[in-house]
């Protein structure tokens, strides 16, 4: 071929190689510069790190991003923005719930049903969870992560309850864009010692049910190697719960194993002893912590250890749940009326012995309390474990 046609060709390749550039650089500038732009008016904006209320306040959003946060004097609106305006309402970031359960939605049996169980409030409600299909669970775990969301709750910290995978499978949906939901902190199956939360189960189907729900920790070796059945399913966090039968040196092991690999251990303690074995083994968090003494919250101080002072059915939350469902007798209401009070005080007095007790060392003690998503009926927003 002549060395003349030969270089046309070259320039002719070479120019359309540059229109090719010019055309897709021009689509992405256009698909950049399509990104919807919404402002938000509001009268107050809390900014939490400060402390301060801003007035009027004003959110520019760009996309999916917040691109700037003042006064409506301060942001420069592009022209044909969105402008939402929610006259007397007060703006605050994302709120974070410490504690959930998303994929547990009991129904509160009637009291006859309650009595023939050990933990009759809460166990048959769960063995029914555990033996119904995880692909109903999941599908219900994306519906309240959805309404977690849309309720204001940008990251939850889900500990236990969701099967083997459930919670660490729709974390990963969440954050592939899949389904809709708030940033997840997920821990797979809760490690548990033998016999706590449920009793009597049919002998046959007793160790293929548990598994579906929990790791079980029979001796340190035990401990170690459930912590590594978690790690297998990606999870954030270990989640254990402590009774009279955990002892120290078997929880020990769950932390020394957990934090090997860079995961915290949420520990769930109600009575003083348990919590005790908690602080003494180095757990992260201690969730629950109703009979926490002083002298307890000292400790937890000291080591650094974080208080999720999660209240379980708070303000009456029982006869909330369980009105719309069953019949309760006027004793029962009674007795639950006042076992609401009596805890309502409990957690009162127990958050502002942990505020006073930070406040005495100058280093405060993590405090976290439940906040109720869209739909407030839910029991997995009252703390059952």
């Amino acid at each position: 071929m002549p060395q003349r046609p030969r270089n046309r060709m070259r320039k002719r390749a070479a120019l359309l190689l540059l229109l090719l550039v010019a055309v897709v650089s021009t689509l992405q500038l256009r698909g950049q510069s399509a990104a919807p732009v919404t402002l938000v008016k509001a009268a107050l904006l809390l900014d939490p790190r400060t402390g301060n209320v801003l007035a009027p306040a004003a959110v520019l959003i760009e996309g999916d991003k917040i691109k700037q946060v003042g006064s409506s004097a301060q942001i420069t609106v592009p022209a044909g923005a969105k402008i939402i305006d929610l006259g007397a309402a007060t703006l605050l970031p994302g709120l974070i719930d410490g504690h959930t359960h998303l994929f547990l939605d009991i129904i509160v049996p009637p009291e006859p049903e309650q009595d023939r169980h050990a933990n009759g409030l809460f166990a048959p409600g769960m063995l029914l969870a555990i033996v119904e299909s995880p692909s109903k669970r999941a599908l219900m775990g994306a519906q309240l992560a959805r309404e977690d969301l849309e309720s204001g709750i940008t990251t939850v910290r889900n500990l236990g309850h969701s099967g083997v995978d459930g919670d660490t499978e729709l974390r990963d949906a969440i954050n592939a864009g899949r389904v809709p939901g708030p940033r997840i902190l997920a821990s797979g199956r809760k490690l548990i010692t033998q016999g706590e939360y449920v009793q009597n189960l049919n002998p046959a189907l007793t160790d293929a049910i548990l598994q579906q729900e929990f790791l079980l920790i029979e001796g340190v070796d035990r401990g170690r190697q459930a912590v590594r059945q978690n790690e297998l399913q990606n999870v954030d966090v270990i989640k254990v719960s402590a009774d009279e039968n955990l002892t120290v040196p078997e929880l020990a092991a769950v932390v020394e194993e957990a934090h090997r690999q860079h995961l915290k251990v949420a520990v769930h303690a109600i009575e003083t002893a348990s919590i005790q074995t908690a602080i003494d083994a180095g757990a992260d968090s201690i969730e629950h912590g109703n009979d926490a003494t002083d002298e307890q919250l000292r400790q937890m101080r000291d080591k650094g250890i974080f208080f999720d002072l999660t209240p379980t059915f708070y303000g009456g939350g029982y006869l909330k749940i369980a009105e719309p469902t069953i019949v309760i007798s006027p004793a029962a209401r009674a007795a639950r009326t006042r076992s609401a009070e009596r805890r309502k005080q409990d957690y009162n007095q127990a958050g502002a012995a942990s505020l006073e007790v930070g406040r005495q060392i100058r280093r405060g003690i993590g405090l976290v309390l439940v906040l109720s998503g869209k739909n407030a009926r839910r029991s997995k927003h009252c703390g059952f474990g």
